[in-house]
């Protein structure tokens, strides 16, 4: 069996959807498990709707609009509004509606789950009757009956075992399925998910388990690049990259490939393709057990809107282990992630990505103990397989607040 994961550009409207069949049909030897994110920006559109919610509007007008994008997308698959994939449709929008209205919790992570996860439960359905249309028959199957979670909303942390049960006992490997990606659920039932990109996290998850053949992400470009063309010129192809290169890639900020989607995949040796949808035919980039990169080139990685923190002790004591452990500590409470670290003897500098929105907290918190100073909006810049031209050319023209130089990598955080 091999997994296809689509992404939410590949079915933004009813010609990518209708170009996944083309896909699908280009690619039609072998079973397949098809996971779908959510189309095109519905998950920033429901997001918007989760804040309004909490905000106090029980029926927000960008529920209205998330609706119209979708039936924008039936009215251009579907011949007539009385097939049954438009019933289907609006009973999953009632189902939300029925929790906007009903919902008692006002813990954001919590709604955030409940409410974002709608997305995907509408593209997949969308996406499997369309293929129906087309003769190609699918099993539609909810994920959350399959990924099994604890309740970490937001960034769920999968229960393996109790995952691994569930696909092996209610899953057939013999049909065409299709599922969601980026979504579980925790022991209640309550609907979890994996963190923003988890769908790729979602088949690696469904391949480990199925031992699969392989996994292939469609995106819109033509596979892994040495750099993100939107901020950086002449962005090459990668073809082969091993487990251990690109999981570095991701750690540090590398976009095509979420950093959960590959560890499962190293452990049993899976390949991974990443290929373009809109042109299917090049093979792209294969992530498997080679060496290195082909070709060997600098690779270029940018995280935006990062935040600098430096710490000194209040007493210009030694920055050691009790109070490094003490910081971490308060990094792991507030869901900071830690991108860059550089200490000295009296001064702890650290670059950090502020996902959950609780910078405020932990500056207070770290004010108790330590002399805080911070940065917002800092880009942290990394280069793999660097060269002295490589960094000469990235630091042009920007302000270089810290830099760090370890045998294959260096990191520049900058104002800009």
């Amino acid at each position: 069996m091999e997994v296809y994961k689509f992404g939410g550009a590949s079915v933004k409207d009813a010609e990518g959807v209708k170009n996944l069949v083309r896909v699908l049909e280009n690619n039609k030897d072998k079973n397949k498990l098809i996971v779908v994110s959510a189309m095109g920006k519905t998950t920033n559109a429901l997001e918007v709707v989760v804040n309004d919610y909490l905000n106090g509007l029980q029926s927000p007008e960008s529920l209205s609009e998330v609706k119209l994008f979708h039936r924008n997308i039936l009215d251009g698959l579907f011949h007539h509004d009385q097939e049954p994939v438009y019933f289907k449709v609006g009973q999953l929008f009632t189902e939300l509606e029925n929790f906007l209205q009903h919902n008692k919790s006002n813990k954001y992570d919590f709604v955030y789950d409940q409410i974002v996860s709608f997305g995907e439960l509408i593209s997949t359905t969308i996406v499997s009757d369309y293929l129906n249309t087309r003769n190609i028959t699918n099993n539609w199957l909810d994920a959350r009956d399959f990924i099994k979670t604890d309740s970490t909303y937001r960034d769920a942390q999968v229960n393996w075992t109790r995952t691994q049960e569930k696909i092996l006992d209610l899953l057939d490997p013999g049909k065409l399925n299709i599922t969601q990606g980026f979504i579980g659920s925790d022991s209640n039932n309550f609907t979890t998910t994996l963190g923003r990109e988890g769908s790729d996290y979602s088949a690696a998850i469904f391949a480990y388990c199925l031992n699969a053949e392989s996994v292939t992400i469609w995106k819109d470009v033509p596979g892994v690049l040495n750099a993100d063309p939107r901020y950086f010129e002449k962005a090459q192809l990668l073809n082969k990259i091993s487990y251990e290169e690109a999981i570095e890639l991701a750690f540090y900020g590398a976009s095509v490939i979420h950093p959960k989607t590959l560890q499962p995949l190293q452990r049993k040796e899976i390949p991974l393709f990443v290929r373009s949808f809109m042109d299917p035919i090049p093979m792209g980039t294969a992530v498997s057990k080679v060496d290195g990169i082909d070709p060997a080139i600098p690779c270029f990685i940018v995280k935006k809107n990062q935040v600098l923190i430096s710490l000194s002790s209040l007493d210009f004591s030694f920055m050691v282990e009790e109070n490094i452990s003490e910081i971490f500590r308060l990094f792991h409470q507030y869901q900071m992630k830690v991108d860059l670290i550089q200490n000295s003897a009296i001064s702890f500098r650290v670059c950090v990505d502020n996902k959950f929105n609780q910078l405020e907290k932990l500056i207070q918190h770290l004010k108790a103990r330590f002399k805080v100073n911070y940065k917002t909006g800092v880009s942290l810049y990394t280069i793999r397989h660097f060269s002295e031209q490589a960094i000469t050319e990235l630091e042009k023209d920007k302000v270089v607040l810290l830099k760090q130089l370890t045998q294959n990598t260096v990191q520049m955080v900058t104002e800009n």
